[in-house]
């Protein structure tokens, strides 16, 4: 190996690291960042910074989302998280120190760990930032008898509220560390004591219970469990730097390249599996629904088929606003009318997406109720940027204005925010800005104006009252065209056309299916005005495929895409 390529392949094999991370985060996984942004709201104010302090692991918290914010911007988040693992590498290094050069590739082994970890969506970054701070302790363990001293007696409490229960790996540290020795066991037991009785007093004095205390209150957004790979790591990376003298005997160049093929290896192969594919695109659709770009989602439905209730209200809401639901809604897959509106479920993962599809619609209350509902069932308690923001909307169309301040002063203690509230805020209580403005004012006009309570199982009448409020409100009117088909009542369907035909010439494909598909069963021939020859031949060509296969609907594959295929049986 020559001198040049032995001064430069270990911190190459860094910015591989960086670039890797950068590129995973910013270019396949930016929905799983603007995820994490949207369920923090960080207030540059006193009493957020004392509310994060009061906890154990309250500094790690208060940095981690202070971080976090900037995942708004999903480049930055990206950037944030690369630089992040780059530094608990490097750190990881050191703390080895002094191992062979060869061994450098170990050093990467608690970062893939971490990058897999992070493949659970409720991991929360705190931990990524208190896992760096551990390692920063550890490299600051004093060598010299006093220092030491000092460093326990100040350093453990300190180093407790900082980072929380992974203080008691930076304890074990202080019994392994440097030359074995039996003053370095006895600071290490004493550490370790210490560490267990600043657990056990906390527990007496806050509000939280002892599991909780020892698991940390801020690494899993699920406050009742914890991955096993979130203890492993803090274990290896301790086992890393105790074995790091060890190591220094053992020198063994072609393990650089063993190191470096499997760390390639686990990046290509390992990682793609932590992500569950079904979940991110779950959160990639939320995504998508929340930026309203809407022909996004439709090009990932096409690609890949929504098959679950969250999926499909997303597909069925891009295509609701691009206007084209009647022309592709059985090009993708449904589920029935739920796919349109989900069922209510007090789960903040996707009350969220069910919200904006009331929201689009007109149903500003429900929609209101839905953003609050998700930012109260977030297992933290924490609050979320993006239900404050539409809080504050809401509460703007309805008129409320003081209410609707509130939220808005929220939002100018932010960064990404401020600019957003101070704009709006100069809406309040100005009608006549309001009922100019492009959205706030195209919902005051959608929405009812009696408020009501209502039953899921009548989303149609409901989008019928909202049509016939406002025959504007194309979203309604196809919703309210669809939700019969969807529930297989072609006669509640034949109802509710007359009304919607009386107010525009509205023809697409679904519609003319069902009205071949009706007067077929009546024996009779459309009139070539309501059904076009080619969806009339088209279903001649269906009724002869469903009697030539037995009635079996499976047989059928080049139908699935009408509403014909959808409304049969399997015999």
């Amino acid at each position: 190996m020559s001198r040049l390529v032995s001064k430069i392949w270990k911190p190459a094999l860094t910015v591989l690291l960086g670039v890797a991370a950068f590129l995973f985060w910013w270019l396949r996984y930016p929905h799983a960042l603007a995820f994490q942004e949207q369920w923090q709201l960080f207030l540059f104010e006193g009493d957020y910074l004392a509310s994060r302090l009061s906890e154990p692991g309250g500094v790690a918290r208060y940095v981690a989302e202070f971080l976090v914010q900037f995942f708004n911007n999903v480049m930055s988040g990206a950037l944030i998280l690369a630089l992040l693992y780059m530094l608990i590498q490097r750190m990881t290094w050191r703390l080895m120190k002094p191992a062979a050069d060869c061994w450098y590739p170990l050093s990467f082994v608690p970062v893939m760990m971490t990058w897999m970890l992070q493949g659970d969506e409720q991991v929360m970054p705190t931990f990524l930032v208190a896992l760096a701070l551990m390692l920063a302790a550890m490299l600051a363990w004093p060598k010299r008898t006093f220092p030491r001293m000092a460093y326990v007696v100040i350093g453990i409490p300190l180093l407790y509220w900082m980072i929380g229960p992974l203080v008691l790996f930076v304890a074990i540290y202080m019994a392994f560390s440097g030359q074995k020795s039996a003053k370095n066991l006895v600071w290490g037991a004493v550490a370790v004591v210490y560490v267990i009785a600043c657990v056990w007093i906390s527990s007496l004095i806050l509000p939280y219970p002892l599991f909780r205390l020892t698991m940390g209150l801020s690494f899993y957004r699920d406050v009742v469990s914890l991955p096993y790979l979130m203890l492993a790591i803090p274990t290896v990376n301790l086992l890393l730097a105790v074995l790091g003298t060890l190591l220094h005997e053992y020198r063994r160049p072609k393990a650089i390249l063993a190191g470096t093929f499997v760390l390639l290896v686990a990046l290509v192969v390992i990682l793609p599996s932590c992500y569950d594919q079904r979940k991110y695109d779950l959160i990639e659709y939320d995504y998508l629904v929340r930026l309203n770009r809407w022909d996004d989602i439709i090009a990932k439905s096409t690609q890949r088929q929504p098959d679950l209730p969250m999926s499909v209200c997303a597909t069925n809401l891009a295509l609701g606003m691009k206007g084209e639901l009647g022309e592709k809604a059985f090009d993708f897959y449904q589920n029935g009318v739920g796919g349109l509106l989900p069922a209510f479920e007090r789960n903040f993962n996707t009350l969220p997406l069910t919200g904006e599809a009331y929201f689009q619609l007109g149903l500003v209350n429900t929609a209101q109720r839905f953003s609050f509902e998700a930012m109260e069932a977030l297992p933290n308690y924490n609050k979320s940027a993006r239900s404050v923001k539409r809080l504050a909307e809401t509460n703007l169309i309805n008129g409320q204005y003081d209410v609707a301040e509130k939220y808005l002063r929220m939002l100018e203690k932010t960064i990404f925010y401020r600019n957003w509230a101070k704009r709006t805020e100069t809406l309040l209580r100005n009608e006549q800005l309001i009922n100019e403005h492009p959205l706030y004012g195209k919902m005051r006009r959608m929405r009812l104006d009696e408020d009501f309570l209502f039953s899921e199982s009548e989303i149609d009448k409901i989008c019928g009252r909202l049509y016939i409020h406002d025959n504007g409100n194309q979203l309604a009117m196809q919703y309210l065209l669809m939700c019969p088909l969807l529930e297989g009542n072609i006669n509640k369907f034949m109802d509710y056309l007359p009304i919607v035909q009386e107010k525009m010439n509205y023809n697409p494909r679904v519609c003319q299916e069902a009205l071949a598909y009706v007067f077929m069963r009546n024996n009779k021939t459309p009139p070539a005005h309501l059904v076009s020859p080619m969806v009339q031949q088209q279903l001649a060509k269906f009724m002869q495929a469903y009697r030539d296969c037995g009635g079996k609907k499976s047989a059928m594959g080049g139908y699935q895409h009408t509403l014909w295929y959808y409304l049969i049986g399997d015999n």
